[in-house]
């Protein structure tokens, strides 16, 4: 038995933790999984079930007051299921990234709105980092699984440095842009020179 779809490991993967109810997932991933797996979120309702119907999965109906509600499972196929995952080849990584399509298409329209696209990626940045900084203190202080505090020190570290990283080339494309005359006209901006640039550090990167 293999898994649908990466979204249908993590899934398992937060049921190997302990068992869930949907409202209990979805705090979880809003909490860690959004930061690198977004679609995960999107599937939320659906997953459980075909994970149940796959036998990878158990729903047992609780009931807490007079409301109702579903708690799921992962059963030792489930965990067989995770594991057989966890040894084939990730697919291959993929962004999505609004903003820089804006950025891309932006001779579109103005020099001033392309200045506004780069001040909204710095800040939504800026705010990621806020939200991390906040999630991280939190996994220090009060980690809902010490026993994993490895794996999210390597993984939080990663989306920091992911964010870091869009603060400086918003900087450096900032100040770029400030010397075009139109997003159409960057003037003496040597684009050429950018680019072979570009193509050296992916070189050196790819060689390091």
């Amino acid at each position: 038995m293999q898994p649908s779809s990466t979204t249908s490991a993590a899934m398992l993967g937060l049921l190997r933790l302990r068992p869930w109810t949907t409202y209990e997932l979805a705090k979880q991933m809003q909490r860690s999984l959004r930061w690198f797996w977004p679609r995960v979120e999107r599937k939320l309702y659906q997953e459980p079930k075909l994970l149940t119907a796959s036998g990878a999965a158990t729903a047992t109906m609780e009931a807490t007051g007079n409301r109702p509600r579903t708690v799921y499972a992962i059963t030792e196929d489930g965990r067989k299921v995770l594991g057989d995952w966890l040894d084939r080849p990730a697919e291959p990584r993929t962004t999505d990234f609004a903003a820089m399509v804006k950025v891309f298409f932006a001779d579109g329209g103005t020099l001033e709105q392309l200045r506004a696209t780069l001040s909204e990626i710095e800040t939504e940045a800026r705010d990621r980092l806020a939200t991390l900084a906040t999630l991280t203190r939190e996994t220090l202080e009060s980690a809902p699984f010490p026993e994993r505090a490895h794996l999210s020190a390597i993984t939080l570290r990663y989306q920091v440095d992911e964010e870091l990283a869009v603060l400086a080339w918003t900087a450096w494309a900032r100040e770029q842009v400030d010397g075009w005359v139109s997003s159409t006209d960057p003037g003496s901006w040597d684009a050429r020179d950018q680019l072979a640039e570009v193509l050296a550090s992916a070189e050196a990167g790819r060689t390091a």
